[in-house]
C-alpha cells in the first residue's frame, strides 16, 4: 500500500537556481544519490552548458586552472578523476606548455569546463537531470512549495530550492565609475568576454587591484603580443604567490585547539611558519594545513573575530592561498624583470580625463601623491560578495520577503550548518538551501574547487534526507 500511495504522488523537485560548477556539482551528486526517475532535478543555467559557469567558460587560452590537475575533480574520493579524463580524451594534446616540467598539469579552464559538462552528460542524456537554460526573474514561496519564474514568465514550482548563483560583478571605486565611465579603454569588469580588446598593444595600462585577475590581465594581454608599460596599484601592493617548486605534505595543526581570536589565529600560523623553516619546509605547507582545516578554524571564532579577519587579514591570505598558475606566474616574472610590469602599494586619490588621457593621482604608501598618464584603466578589484544580495532581482526580493539575509561577516548569504538559509527573523529554512562559494561565511574556507567540491556532496547529502523525509510526510 505505501509503495502505491508513493507512487501516485507527483514526483518531487528541486530547483538549482545557478549552473556554474557548484551547481552542476550539487545536481550531480545528488542525482547519483537517489534512484533514477523518483527526483526531478531542475538547474537554471543560462550558458550552454552546466558546469562551466564564469570560470570555466572562458574562451581565452592564458586562463589556466590555477590548481593542479591532480587536485581538481568534480568526485572528493576520487581526486585523479580530471586527471584520469585528460588522459582518456588526450585532452592537452595540442597545449604543450599545460604540462610542467615536475610532470603537473595547468591546462586552460575550458577544458575542465569539457570535464564537467562530460560527467553530467549521462544524467542530462537520462533526464534526470533537467538544464533549463534561462534565467530566473522571480522566487516566491507559495503553498505548494517555491514558485520560480524565469526570464519568459514561464512558471514552476519547486519543492526544495539551492541557491547556486554566481559570483556578483565587481563593485569599481566609485569616483573611477564617474569619472571614466563610457570612456573606450576603461574596463570596469575583466572577466566579461573582450573586455581587454580595446587595449592596444603600447598602451600604458594602469590595473586597479592586483589579486589572481590582475594576473589574468597580463597574461591575457601578453598573448596578444602587447609590449605596453602595466601599472599595478593595490592597497597592500600584495602579489599572489606561486606554487611550491616541490610538493609538500600540509604541516602544522590549527585543529586540535583552533584559535577564539584573529590575533591568537595570526600568532599561530606565525610560530607554525618558524617551525616549518627549522623544518625545512616552505610557507606553503603551513598555508595548505590552514586551508584543509579551515572549517574547524573559522567555526570555532566568534562574529566579531571572523570580521576582523575580513578587515584584516584577508588581503594577506588570499595572496597566499590563491596561487598563480606557474604559466601566469612565468608570464608575470618576465614582465617584471623587463620593467613593464610595477607593482605598488597605495591608493587612487584623483582620476581626470584629459580628451582620451587619463590622468591618475595616486598616493604610494609612505610617500607624497603623483600623477602618471594611463591610456587605460583595468579594474579587478574582485567579486563584490557583501552586495550578492543587490546583485539580481529575484535575490532582492527574496531578501525583501525575509527569506535571506547577508552572513555577519560579509562573504556571501547567511546559513546555518545545515547549508540552510537564514532570513531576517526567521528560522533557518528547510527547504531553501545554500551551496558553494556564498556559504562560506559560515563554512570558511570555500572558494578553492576542491574544498567547493566536498561542499557539494554534503548539500547533495542534506537534500537525499530531507527528500525522503518530505516523501515519508506526504504518505
Amino acid at each position: 500500500m505505501a509503495a502505491r500511495t508513493l507512487q501516485a504522488q507527483r514526483r518531487q523537485r528541486v530547483a538549482i537556481l545557478g549552473g556554474g560548477f557548484s551547481g552542476a556539482a550539487v545536481a550531480l551528486h545528488l542525482a547519483d544519490a537517489i534512484p533514477g526517475g523518483s527526483v526531478e532535478i531542475v538547474v537554471f543555467e543560462p550558458r550552454a552548458e552546466l558546469g562551466r559557469g564564469l570560470a570555466y567558460d572562458s574562451l581565452d587560452p592564458a586562463h589556466r586552472i590555477n590548481v593542479p590537475a591532480a587536485r581538481m575533480s568534480l568526485f572528493p574520493d576520487r581526486p585523479l578523476d580530471f586527471e584520469d579524463w585528460l588522459a582518456e580524451h588526450d585532452a592537452v594534446a595540442n597545449d604543450p606548455a599545460a604540462r610542467r616540467p615536475d610532470g603537473s598539469l595547468f591546462p586552460q579552464r575550458r577544458v575542465f569546463g569539457t570535464y564537467v559538462a562530460s560527467r553530467l552528460k549521462p544524467h542530462l542524456d537520462a533526464g534526470r537531470i533537467v538544464h533549463r537554460r534561462t534565467m530566473v526573474a522571480g522566487v516566491r514561496c507559495s503553498g505548494d512549495g517555491w514558485m520560480i519564474t524565469d526570464e519568459n514568465g514561464d512558471e514552476m514550482c519547486a519543492d526544495f530550492v539551492v541557491i547556486a548563483t554566481t559570483h556578483p560583478a565587481p563593485q569599481p571605486p566609485r569616483h573611477l565609475q564617474e569619472r571614466l565611465a563610457g570612456h573606450p579603454r576603461y574596463v570596469a569588469d575583466p572577466t566579461l568576454p573582450n573586455a581587454l580588446a580595446a587595449i592596444r598593444p603600447d598602451d600604458r595600462v594602469l590595473i586597479v587591484g592586483n589579486g589572481l585577475t590582475a594576473a589574468d590581465v597580463v597574461a591575457s594581454l601578453a598573448l596578444t603580443g602587447y609590449r605596453g608599460s602595466i601599472f599595478s596599484l593595490s592597497r597592500r601592493g600584495l602579489r599572489s604567490r606561486g606554487h611550491a617548486p616541490d610538493p609538500q605534505e600540509p604541516f602544522g595543526d590549527f585543529a586540535i585547539s583552533p584559535a577564539k581570536s584573529a590575533a591568537a589565529l595570526l600568532h599561530h600560523v606565525r610560530r607554525t611558519l618558524t617551525q616549518a623553516e627549522t623544518a625545512g619546509i616552505g610557507w606553503h605547507a603551513v598555508l595548505d594545513q590552514v586551508r584543509a582545516q579551515g572549517r574547524t578554524i573559522w567555526q570555532a571564532l566568534p562574529i566579531a573575530e571572523r570580521r576582523r579577519i575580513v578587515r584584516h587579514l584577508r588581503p594577506f591570505w588570499d595572496a597566499h592561498r590563491f596561487r598563480v598558475a606557474p604559466q601566469v606566474e612565468d608570464v608575470l616574472d618576465r614582465a617584471i624583470a623587463e620593467n613593464r610590469l610595477k607593482i605598488l602599494a597605495g591608493s587612487i586619490e584623483e582620476v581626470t580625463r584629459d580628451g582620451d588621457d587619463i590622468l591618475a593621482t595616486f598616493r604610494p604608501r609612505g610617500c607624497a601623491p603623483q600623477t602618471a598618464r594611463f591610456d587605460a584603466v583595468v579594474v579587478t578589484t574582485g567579486p563584490a560578495h557583501g552586495a550578492i544580495l543587490n546583485s539580481q532581482p529575484w535575490l532582492i526580493q527574496l531578501a525583501r520577503d525575509g527569506w535571506l539575509t547577508a552572513d555577519p561577516a560579509g562573504l556571501g548569504i547567511a546559513c546555518n550548518e545545515q547549508s540552510e538559509a537564514l532570513g531576517r527573523g526567521r528560522a533557518a529554512e528547510a527547504t531553501l538551501l545554500i551551496a558553494g562559494p556564498l556559504a562560506r561565511g559560515t563554512f570558511g574556507e570555500l572558494m578553492g574547487l576542491p574544498q567547493v567540491s566536498e561542499h557539494a556532496v554534503f548539500v547533495a547529502g542534506q537534500l537525499q534526507s530531507k527528500l525522503v523525509a518530505h516523501q515519508i510526510c506526504k504518505l
